[in-house]
């Protein structure tokens, strides 16, 4: 009996593409094509197929936990800071709002202490910045320079 393909529903001409599009963009050994040549007939033959059932994420500290008064804590790897949004960034690669669409959070869940909000608050109005800030700092500042625009015309000579 004939040998049945190991991937009758990938398409060789387009996984040869693929793959002498990657090795030539790529460094890659010999020893490695042959596993390369599998991931590619694996992915396309996984195409229109159902992906996998999502797994049940299981947080790092319980949710309630993980805001405290000088500290806010990651639920993906138990991190702990003042600010959780460059973390995310860095480490996880998520945006502020993936990461409480990801956990469920509701859109007003902290991603900063409340302590450290509190001190930047109060290092904010001492500096004048805010509504109190441009009120006082419009009567201090000198008027405005007058505006360049274009220069009047000359008058002819022997005016008329």
């Amino acid at each position: 009996m004939a040998e049945e393909p190991r991937n009758p529903g990938a398409y060789p001409g387009f996984v040869t593409k693929i793959i002498a599009s990657y090795v030539s963009h790529h460094n890659v050994s010999p020893e490695q094509i042959p596993d390369l040549i599998h991931s590619v007939h694996r992915a396309i033959g996984g195409l229109g197929k159902p992906a996998a059932a999502p797994t049940v994420l299981i947080p790092a500290v319980p949710v309630r936990r993980s805001v405290q008064r000088d500290a806010v804590i990651c639920l993906d790897c138990g991190w702990k800071g003042k600010m959780l949004r460059r973390h995310l960034s860095t480490r996880h690669g998520l945006s502020a709002g993936e990461y409480l669409k990801r956990w469920g959070l509701p859109s007003d869940h902290r991603l900063t202490a409340p302590v450290y909000s509190e001190q930047r608050s109060a290092l904010a109005r001492q500096l004048g910045l805010g509504r109190a800030g441009r009120e006082a700092g419009a009567a201090q500042t000198a008027p405005p320079a007058p505006r360049r625009g274009r220069r009047p015309r000359a008058q002819p000579a022997g005016g008329a």
